[in-house]
């Protein structure tokens, strides 16, 4: 490997060479902070001839080069180009906006324009809305991150850009002339801490090096995530087979896309992961690209990618519900997932990834997809939604265990995967007082409204498991039922804390419509509407000539261990 280095001002990087982000590159991803971090290093704070760290390329043709390392500066040197000459332009000085646009665009040896940076991933978005000297035709709301990313930072820089135009503009102390003077002295003097930024400009031989050097290096400001690592190794395991088309690229982009699209906390680090775990042997995050690199060679980079693509489908539609059209029959299921969404609880996915593979595969039926599903949905109520229990690590290893069980197992064999993870999932229950102690605790009020989601969710659940019982399978939307605190939080007529009125025996759910007629009423006025109506009663409250704090109380515990021994039995 052939490296050779030299000292060069942003000037001349710019001058001598064309760019391209190759594909193994991430998005550009800078923040606010690192945006500003690099204004005031490079411009505010800056003398004059700045170090601004390596910039690693290698050669793609004799004026063309790929970008190893210094992605995110060079695309922000030029976003910060693009907002100096929007401001040249908008003092009317128009031809020094042409000058600085030449550190952007300038003609090649065939006499045609070309962009000295070149991007495939946030074409057209960041040509025509930063690099393009006319008026942008593109108005479309940037679709991608990246996008977003790149129309911040770009907004953010002419902000500070107009701040310091803005305060020569502001002057009482000096002639409209003179000012003019000064607004042209201030932004040559940023484009000119610009150009002059110096960078060790590193140069390789070809690609093959640069794949190699780009694993080993941190951009800076940022560190490579672990899916930049995996996406830099699946680029090298399958090279372009075709100048004009490049699959793998496609592939990963679109997979890309499916999960960072999601209004849900998804990330692909995070699916990478729990992909790994539900197949190949555990890890920790930290480890993964190292235990990747060792498994995923040229003979199956295109199976692991295409599994990548189908899968990114399934763990999106499973942790953001919205994602998928559930069938009729698919209801509980459904409700299922989101229940452990609302949990906010992760170590179960490498386990439902598997079990909704097998699903989709046909490997599973319904039923045995909705039995162990509920299984785990009861579990974490219990164990982490309602008592708060801390696992060293255990659990997580104990359903990335059954989760590749389930995947390697043959038909007949993954029955039996699913009852054993039941059965240790059983074994690390808490004890019933630990549960009935800990949900006495649960409050809901307009003071305490932290819980709201986890109540809602109980007392659906509470209802729903005995007003079937009792009403033989009456359907009812949930989604219209709202909240209801039997003893009203704006009674006074009797002295109960706020801690108790909001505790779970003293909540109802009852139909919107319902809310109007009981208002702040007492207890002896809501009762009687209470029998009229339509809710799910139970004997605690349908047989009550009173209420007050030992009724609240009491229901509380009947409740909890209604909900132990009945509703999240599995």
């Amino acid at each position: 490997m052939n490296i050779s280095s030299i000292d060069k001002t942003i000037r001349a990087v710019l001058k001598s060479s064309y760019y391209k982000i190759p594909r193994f590159q991430r998005p550009y991803s800078w923040e606010k902070e690192h945006i500003e971090d690099f204004w005031n290093d490079s411009i505010r704070e800056s003398s004059g001839d700045y170090f601004i760290g390596s910039m690693v390329v290698y050669e793609i043709s004799n004026d063309t080069f790929g970008v190893v390392d210094g992605q995110q500066r060079l695309t922000t040197i030029t976003m910060l180009l693009g907002t100096i000459r929007e401001a040249f332009k908008s003092i009317g000085e128009e031809s020094l906006a042409k000058g600085t646009q030449g550190m952007i665009e300038r003609k090649d040896l065939d006499d045609e324009l070309n962009y000295v940076l070149q991007t495939e991933s946030s074409y057209p978005f960041f040509h025509e809305n930063v690099q393009k000297f006319d008026a942008s035709e593109v108005t479309d709301i940037p679709a991608k991150k990246e996008e977003e990313h790149i129309k911040k930072g770009y907004d953010l820089l002419k902000y500070l850009v107009e701040k310091e135009i803005e305060s020569i503009e502001v002057s009482t102390t000096i002639s409209a002339k003179e000012k003019h003077k000064q607004k042209i002295e201030a932004l040559k003097n940023i484009r000119d801490k610009i150009l002059n930024l110096k960078v060790i400009y590193i140069e390789l031989d070809n690609e093959d090096d640069a794949y190699i050097i780009f694993e080993t290096l941190n951009t800076r400001g940022k560190d490579l995530r672990v899916s930049d690592l995996v996406k830099n190794h699946l680029t090298k395991m399958l090279p372009k087979k075709n100048k004009s088309v490049d699959l793998s690229k496609d592939k990963w982009t679109e997979a890309r896309t499916i999960i960072e699209g999601s209004n849900a906390d998804l990330n692909m680090d995070s699916f990478l992961h729990h992909f790994w775990l539900s197949k190949y042997e555990f890890t920790t995050q930290k480890k993964l690209f190292k235990s990747l690199k060792q498994t995923v060679d040229r003979k199956n980079a295109k199976i692991f990618l295409d599994s990548i693509l189908n899968e990114t489908r399934i763990y999106r539609e499973f942790l953001d519900i919205t994602y998928r059209e559930w069938k009729k029959e698919e209801l509980d299921l459904k409700n299922s997932l989101n229940a452990l969404n609302i949990f906010r609880v992760k170590q179960q996915i490498p386990m439902l990834l598997s079990v909704m593979r097998e699903y989709e595969r046909g490997g599973l039926k319904l039923k045995r997809v909705k039995d162990i599903v509920n299984a785990i949905e009861c579990f974490h109520f219990i164990f982490t939604a309602v008592t708060s229990q801390r696992s060293s690590g255990g659990i997580s290893f104990m359903y990335a265990y059954h989760a590749r069980q389930l995947d390697q197992a043959t038909p007949n064999d993954k029955t039996q995967a699913l009852d054993e993870l039941k059965q240790k999932l059983r074994k690390k229950l808490p004890t019933k007082d630990e549960f009935i102690a800990n949900l006495m605790e649960l409050n809901y009020s307009s003071v305490y409204t932290k819980e709201k989601a986890l109540v809602k969710y109980i007392l659906t659940k509470y209802d729903n498991y005995f007003s079937q019982k009792s009403k033989s399978g009456t359907s009812i939307d949930y989604n219209h039922m709202t909240i209801e605190h039997i003893y009203a939080e704006k009674d006074t007529s009797k002295s109960i804390g706020i801690s108790d009125i909001g505790k779970i025996g003293n909540l109802l759910l009852i139909e919107e419509s319902l809310n109007g007629q009981l208002g702040n009423k007492k207890f002896s006025n809501k009762h009687p509407i209470y029998l009229k109506s339509k809710i799910f009663l139970d004997d605690e409250v349908r047989n009550a000539s009173d209420w007050d704090k030992s009724n609240i109380l009491n229901r509380t515990e009947k409740i909890a261990e209604k909900l132990f021994d009945k509703v999240f039995k599995f």
